[in-house]
């Protein structure tokens, strides 16, 4: 474990907000690589921007409701983890879509283009969650089991690193997103298998995650994956006669102004 990676006088750097921050500059990177394959503008990154302030603002609000009670809420607020995947989620994609409604940009075909970013950007905040101790799962006899004396909480059980897990699945997807892109698949059709394979792998990782169960012998991101798995169904199977091309198109990469 590293959760402080070092020290500027009283100001610690925690190994978590380094890969956040790491997450979202190639999460960004990649965005705009696909916007610029898309033939989108420049101004499309700008919903990027302002949602990954949004989603941070989402995912610190909802890891303080979860954990209310716990802790004092500034010592939540102030946490050196504490970040909710779903919160971030769903502050994430509605600052962003407030950004696209402004700037009269198409929501599916630019949401399509970020998936993949998405995905690799979350796989990379999932590193942080490791190296601080955050996340984990429960104990576990299997040899790569991990124990997080200085975790968040502490344990000294080797318990499943959940956040190795997920981040794979999560490199896994980022890589078969950009792949089904390049073939053509439409983009409310490659936004729904997003959203019904992102939210299906957290669904059972919570299996062996130690987070409440509150209705049903589930917890609060298993229901909101049903949820998130639910949406991304209705893109999947929405009429073809609904369904844009797909708005990838390898010829007119790097021709359109800001986007090299």
């Amino acid at each position: 474990m590293y959760p402080v990676l070092f020290r500027l006088g009283d100001f610690e750097v925690s190994s978590f907000g380094v890969m956040v921050a790491l997450g979202a500059l190639v999460g960004l990177w990649l965005f705009r690589r696909e916007l610029a394959r898309s033939g989108f503008g420049a101004d499309a990154l700008d919903a990027a921007v302002v949602g990954l302030v949004g989603g941070l603002l989402g995912a610190k609000l909802l890891y303080v409701a979860e954990h209310l009670g716990e802790a004092p809420v500034a010592g939540l607020l102030f946490a050196r983890a504490g970040l909710s995947w779903y919160g971030g989620f769903v502050g994430g994609l509605g600052a962003g879509l407030l950004t696209l409604r402004v700037k009269h940009l198409p929501v599916v075909p630019v949401l399509a283009a970020a998936t993949p970013a998405l995905a690799l950007g979350h796989a990379i905040g999932r590193i942080g969650c490791l190296l601080v101790g955050d996340d984990y799962g429960r104990p576990t006899d299997l040899p790569w089991g991990i124990a997080f004396p200085e975790g968040a909480p502490p344990t000294l059980a080797r318990v499943h690193p959940t956040q190795i897990y997920e981040g794979v699945l999560l490199v896994a997807l980022a890589w078969v997103l950009l792949r089904w892109r390049r073939r053509g698949i439409p983009d409310a059709r490659l936004l729904g298998r997003y959203l019904m394979l992102a939210g299906m792998a957290r669904f059972f990782i919570e299996f062996i995650r130690i987070n409440d169960r509150v209705a049903l012998g589930l917890t609060v991101a298993q229901w909101a994956s049903l949820l998130v798995m639910g949406a991304g169904l209705m893109f999947v199977v929405a009429p073809a006669t609904r369904l844009r091309p797909a708005s990838f198109h390898p010829d007119r990469a790097g021709s359109h102004a800001g986007l090299p």
